[in-house]
């Protein structure tokens, strides 16, 4: 089953428990989804839907940060549900220590010495990592490790 399947069975059943907090998070997920298929002119297979997950959940948590300043607390613990619910979907993610030997290895391997070979880095890196870290995770780790 899909990540796509497993989101619309969700949908159907958040809609049969009367959820209103879990259906507007997989329709909206969803929405995004259908959208990005359409613009493609085909379906989404897996890596691509985590990719659009990791972005549902980058923008949530750009919400945050901006509630933050606002001091909304109500806005966000329902943004942190959002996130957890989305997060639900995503395959184990790296921890910063996997992500840290995975660069470490590309930059021995790539033979990179400064900042300014990140470019060659993060095109070897992100192959490796795709849908298992965030871009700007692996990007972060990149530039410390070549500072």
């Amino acid at each position: 089953m899909t990540i796509k399947q497993q989101l619309e069975e969700n949908l159907k059943e958040a809609m049969k428990s009367q959820d209103e907090d879990r259906k507007r998070v997989y329709r909206v997920v969803l929405a995004s989804i259908r959208y990005l298929e359409k613009e493609q002119g085909k379906p989404l297979d897996d890596p691509a839907t985590v990719e659009v997950l990791q972005k549902e959940i980058k923008i949530r948590r750009e919400m945050i940060a901006d509630a933050l300043k606002a001091d909304r607390p109500e806005s966000i613990e329902e943004k942190e549900l959002e996130i957890n619910l989305i997060e639900t979907f995503l395959p184990k993610q790296l921890s910063e220590d996997e992500i840290k030997e995975i660069v470490q290895k590309t930059i021995a391997e790539v033979g990179a010495v400064s900042p300014a070979d990140m470019g060659k880095v993060m095109k070897a890196v992100l192959p490796q990592v795709k849908g298992l870290a965030p871009n700007d995770q692996v990007s972060r780790t990149v530039r410390e490790l070549l500072q």
